[in-house]
């Protein structure tokens, strides 16, 4: 098996090249990748594995939060909240208002994770009642409670605004609570990419295996 190769000056080429010697009889791996290289952004126990078989198998582990962003003018941070979704693995993300979004910022993960579309703010809440998950909204509000002293349930919904005008008033109805991030800047806020990063590692600092999430 081959190892991230570089040439000259040029940029190193990631993951791993076509496989060498005996191919393995393993189900999950895909022959093409096997033949040809598997250069996609996925940790390196992936390598090689068909695109189902990654999903099956993050199905199996996926954590019992779930994260859902407000997107009523096209949040561009909205890749961002994916992606970092995928890395903490999150049950679902949710979108909240416009279904297109900017994937570009997600770095192909959206492929990895279960992604629900919710037209309204009403949409979401008659979801997540009926799933018996409560909704948290994450925003530096008066009478917000700090995210930091703040027992979060393992199994909820961390609700996000879009950039610039934080959660809605739809939202802030229907949450359980409303969360602020400890700020010590000049600064009124910080990008909701950044927020929802923040919020989601706090979950895992108090329910995730710690462990587990630097095995790789």
């Amino acid at each position: 098996m081959s190892g991230t190769a570089e040439t000259g000056d040029q940029e190193p080429l990631r993951g791993l090249g076509p496989w060498e010697g005996v191919w393995p009889e393993d189900p999950r791996l895909d022959p093409e990748l096997l033949a040809h290289g598997d250069r996609r952004n996925v940790v390196d126990r992936y390598r090689y594995w068909r695109h189902e078989a990654i999903v099956a198998d993050l199905d199996a582990r996926r954590h019992p939060f779930h994260v859902a962003i407000e997107n009523w003018q096209h949040d561009l941070n909205i890749g961002s909240v994916v992606r970092t979704a995928n890395a903490f693995l999150a049950r679902e993300v949710h979108i909240v208002g416009n279904r297109r979004w900017n994937r570009r910022g997600a770095m192909v993960t959206d492929r990895y994770q279960h992604i629900r579309h919710h037209p309204t703010v009403e949409d979401l809440a008659g979801w997540a009642v009926a799933e018996g998950l409560p909704v948290i909204g994450i925003d530096n509000l008066p009478g917000s409670v700090p995210l930091e002293t703040y027992a979060l349930p393992r199994a909820c919904v961390l609700v996000f605004g879009q950039e610039s005008v934080g959660l809605s008033d739809a939202v802030r109805e229907v949450a359980t609570d409303t969360l602020a991030i400890a700020q010590y800047g000049s600064t009124r806020s910080i990008n909701a990419g950044a927020a929802a990063a923040i919020a989601m590692h706090a979950w895992v600092a108090q329910h995730g295996d710690i462990a587990a999430g630097h095995e790789g």
